[in-house]
């Protein structure tokens, strides 16, 4: 199958574009973590005045995701997500070995964004949720993990419209599309879930704060990367502009992978 193909994984290794994605990888996850994650952990008790601290937190997230996509996807398509990545590797975008560093270095940049946090703020702060994701509103977690595929999958869906290179119908900015898709699905959920839709985001604080985040944590890891998943598939295969029979009979067949330079015409970043 074509995700087991491993001569494009290694030819990644070697393109100097591959370790820059990389890095920007890095840098995209701890900011968003820093800005966003220090909105939440900076904020009033939420309990005091809900609805100014899930429109403060949505404001920050859609914004800070906006920026960071607008910066970095010309280097590497602005994922910093693992539900996006996940989606993209379904999908055929990117090699088996690239989704796997891209992820790495999403966790991996999302912790050092923590720890920023955590060296800037008081330890009155740093005891309290330190924007740690949590259950609440009297769900279940099969709710939650359902509330977090639901987010995901707008979040992730918008992310495919956007970076669709053979819609011409699209106009404005496609950062700021997904920002709006972050923002929404904040406002809407973070009550109950606080709204992750993003592995990555959800690690980085349960790692610096530990104890009690840890409680619920695989609801983060399960919703967001079966709602990537399940989005990416969709729009791909039904939605997108060369959707076709023939494509979806392919789907888990083709072997089709080329390195993202080679196949500019085909899968271009958001419109900036």
């Amino acid at each position: 199958m074509w995700f087991l193909n491993p001569r494009s994984s290694i030819e990644d290794l070697g393109r100097v574009k591959f370790w820059k994605a990389l890095g920007a990888e890095f840098l995209g996850t701890a900011i968003l973590v820093f800005v966003g994650c220090g909105s939440a952990a900076s904020s009033p008790v939420p309990t005091q005045n809900m609805d100014a601290f899930c429109t403060r937190v949505g404001i920050t997230f859609g914004l800070t995701v906006a920026t960071v996509v607008w910066g970095i996807c010309n280097v590497s398509g602005g994922h910093i997500n693992p539900a996006v990545t996940i989606a993209f590797l379904l999908t055929r975008k990117i090699s088996l070995l690239k989704a796997v560093l891209y992820m790495a270095f999403q966790c991996s940049g999302a912790v050092a964004g923590a720890g920023l946090l955590f060296a800037v703020v008081d330890e009155k702060t740093f005891q309290g949720p330190f924007a740690c994701n949590g259950v609440g509103g009297g769900l279940n977690n099969m709710q939650a993990i359902l509330i977090e595929a639901i987010i995901t999958f707008v979040l992730i869906f918008t992310v495919f419209a956007t970076c669709d290179g053979k819609r011409c119908d699209l106009k404005g900015s496609g950062p700021l599309a997904i920002g709006i898709a972050v923002l929404i699905c904040h406002l809407a959920v973070i009550p109950l879930t606080g709204s992750s839709m993003n592995p990555a985001r959800s690690l980085g604080p349960a790692v610096l704060r530990g104890d009690h985040c840890w409680k619920d944590h695989y609801v983060y890891w399960v919703g967001p990367m079966i709602g990537g998943a399940v989005a990416g598939l969709v729009y791909d295969l039904i939605f997108a502009a060369d959707a076709s029979l023939r494509k979806l009979g392919e789907c888990a067949s083709s072997d089709d992978y080329e390195p993202d330079e080679e196949r500019d015409n085909d899968v271009k970043q958001p419109r900036v």
